[in-house]
């Protein structure tokens, strides 16, 4: 009987994280009258302090905004969607209210890809847990930034994630035959998000 439901419970376990991944899309239109927290950010950065890094030496680290103001300097040095040439980003009332901007740490490490990496998926997983969603972005106009955020040269910016209560709605496509993997808006607003197959995914089990 314990193994029943200890197998109940992990099964559950596994679809519940599932379900949490596939939630946890790109999303670039939010709901501008819902306030991020600074705690809400506070808590995952705290999340990715968690995770894994390369030798151990965590050179990450992180700025976050929820000031209007800040927040209008950071929109106005990101780019927000190379696939949809005709959509300049959100407008007013749709715009993010939660940023946060990933460092490089340089006195530590400059090999930092694999961190930020994990790190930002695990940011975004705890953003969706949250019932909030982003955007990672790494269209970024850094020494504009850098300069407006009066960083220390020791400072990179990595990635910065933009975040709120999204209001679009997002769908998984299949990749057709074509191999087109652009995502698109179709009449309702609705982006459709192409990704591969299992089947083309994994390629032999041994």
């Amino acid at each position: 009987m314990e193994t029943t439901n200890s197998l109940t419970s992990t099964t559950f376990a596994q679809d519940s994280f599932l379900e949490l991944v596939k939630k946890t899309r790109t999303y670039r239109r939010f709901d501008e009258s819902k306030k991020v927290s600074q705690e809400q950010l506070k808590q995952l950065v705290t999340y990715a302090s968690y995770t894994p890094s390369g030798a151990n030496k965590m050179p990450l680290k992180y700025i976050i905004s929820t000031n209007e103001k800040t927040n209008e300097t950071i929109f106005a040095n990101v780019g927000w969607a190379a696939y949809l040439a005709d959509w300049a980003g959100p407008v007013q009332g749709e715009k993010p209210t939660g940023y946060i901007i990933m460092l490089r740490d340089t006195e530590i490490s400059k090999a930092t890809a694999t961190d930020e990496g994990i790190q930002a998926q695990t940011i975004m997983l705890g953003a969706t847990a949250m019932g909030l969603g982003g955007c990672i972005m790494g269209n970024v106009k850094r020494a504009e930034l850098s300069q407006a955020l009066s960083l220390d040269k020791r400072y990179e910016i990595a990635l910065v994630l933009a975040l709120g209560y999204p209001t679009e709605k997002v769908v998984i496509e299949k990749m057709g035959k074509d191999g087109d993997i652009k995502y698109y808006h179709d009449e309702n607003n609705v982006n459709h998000v192409p990704k591969r197959s299992i089947e083309e995914t994994l390629l032999s089990v041994i």
